[in-house]
């Protein structure tokens, strides 16, 4: 048997909509500690990795462990809960349905909807520790706005990681458009700070299209955290309150490859 609870069926909302432009479909591993997603886009070009801890939600169970592949569509399915309603995902063993409980606060309304699993080949990726050279925490609307803004310019934005903070650039046919932001780590307010742990100055390129859709997990949390090393795959993680997380792995595009 497995059953999970959320009194705010709103962070599974959001958590669906951060993904739901890069997978159609992941395999959802549950196991006694929580939930795990690990799955490339369609095109193999970036990797998402959700963490949903058991002690999470606001009850847990799982009496073995499941593999449960599931279409990203169950996003429409979240639609129907209200903003207030408890959300809770049941199956039993060897499953061919999960269903999604909707309750709402004053116990008066209980809706069910039965969704069919998905038979998916999909091994679980290892994804090795590494060490970065310049980690960066952001504002998450900040950080959105950047991309946002400066996708207008390329199909690209450069990041360059300095002592005196980070900077954001983008050129194309229109010209070209750079954003610096200095480190902030004094700030009163922690959710506003811009804070820069660099280990030696870091300068990669990635793709707007990608970047767009990590953005769309900014409601999840006001701070962002980006990884970076020369040379390997740029880390863009977003906590999920006491629940969790969402991490979003690019390999940089090389210099050779642009046309800029």
């Amino acid at each position: 048997m497995f059953e999970a609870r959320l009194v705010q069926s709103a962070i599974l909302k959001k958590v669906l909509d951060a993904i739901k432009d890069l997978l159609t479909e992941a395999t959802f591993e549950c196991s006694d500690s929580g939930i795990q997603v690990q799955a490339m886009d369609n095109a193999h070009v970036s990797l998402v990795s959700l963490n949903l801890r058991s002690d999470g939600f606001d009850k847990y169970r799982c009496d073995r462990n499941l593999s449960m592949g599931m279409s990203i569509a169950m996003s429409k399915i979240l639609r129907c809960a209200g903003s207030e309603d408890t959300v809770t995902l049941r199956a039993v063993d060897n499953p061919e349905n999960i269903t999604f409980i909707f309750e709402s606060p004053n116990k008066e309304k209980l809706a069910e909807y039965e969704m069919k699993l998905i038979n998916m080949d999909q091994e679980h990726l290892g994804i090795p520790e590494t060490s970065y050279s310049c980690v960066v925490k952001m504002p998450s609307q900040e950080f959105s706005r950047i991309c946002r803004d400066l996708s207008q310019f390329g199909e690209s934005i450069t990041f360059a990681c300095s002592k005196e903070g980070i900077k954001f650039s983008a050129s194309g046919d229109y010209g070209q458009a750079t954003v610096k932001l200095a480190q902030t780590a004094d700030a009163d307010n922690e959710e506003e700070a811009v804070v820069v742990n660099m280990q030696e100055p870091v300068k990669l390129t990635f793709s707007c299209r990608y970047l767009n859709c990590f953005i769309k997990a900014g409601p999840l949390c006001a701070q962002v955290q980006l990884s970076m090393s020369n040379d390997v795959p740029l880390v863009c993680e977003y906590k999920i309150g006491d629940i969790g997380h969402i991490r979003y792995y690019l390999a940089p595009k090389i210099d050779d490859d642009e046309e800029n």
